[in-house]
């Protein structure tokens, strides 16, 4: 794609159903993307394992939400091979200061460890990327990212494609067709990812999915 696009253009898209992906970080054009198998992880479906039920109620970490979305995405650009270029770097950081696009982030001793990053529209997250800088940094960060949508309304969170490692935390595959009418019921809701209130304990987290 040679022109460039806008944040509103991108949050039409997502709507639609596809989002944008580059070749690699230094490659200046876009790309759409519409799978036709797609990756959710189920709202209602997360599993925890002992092992990261362990990892969650150990502490020693904090969960912040968009304190530093910047560095989030830096993060998750931060590897050998990957899609977020300059233009998808600054079409987020733009949807994040209009309120569209947000950040999960693990804290320890006041350095960002890992985090998560997407957009919100209507009662639908996509979840756009991850990364760690230390064991289990992505998976507790997104067992609390699924607390919070629960609380927050969300009824799809969309992932895109289906990792193993997404398929180990409860993610599964579903048609192009079944997930573009998910995609529409959540148009159509409201939902917010900073509930008024919401301060979850380690607790909370663990006991509200699948194999605590």
């Amino acid at each position: 794609m040679a022109e460039a696009i806008s944040p509103e253009l991108l949050l039409s898209a997502y709507a639609a159903g596809v989002f944008p992906m580059a070749a690699a970080a230094d490659d200046p054009e876009l790309h759409w993307v519409d799978p036709r198998r797609r990756g959710i992880l189920p709202l209602e479906g997360f599993h925890i394992s002992r092992t990261l039920r362990k990892e969650i109620l150990r502490g020693g970490y904090e969960i912040r939400a968009n304190s530093d979305f910047a560095g989030v995405v830096a993060g998750c650009a931060d590897r050998e091979s990957t899609w977020i270029n300059a233009e998808i770097f600054a079409l987020y950081l733009e949807l994040h200061r209009q309120g569209r696009a947000h950040s999960l982030e693990l804290w320890e001793e006041g350095r960002l460890m890992g985090g998560t990053y997407g957009v919100a529209l209507g009662a639908a997250f996509f979840a756009e990327s991850m990364f760690s800088r230390r064991r289990s940094a992505s998976k507790i960060v997104l067992a609390w990212l699924m607390h919070r949508l629960r609380a927050g309304g969300f009824t799809l969170c969309d992932t895109q494609f289906l990792t193993p490692h997404l398929a180990t935390l409860g993610g599964i595959e579903i048609s192009r067709a079944d997930y573009h009418a998910r995609l529409a019921a959540a148009l159509g809701r409201a939902a917010c990812f900073e509930p008024e209130g919401y301060q979850p304990s380690c607790g909370a987290v663990v006991s509200s999915s699948s194999g605590a």
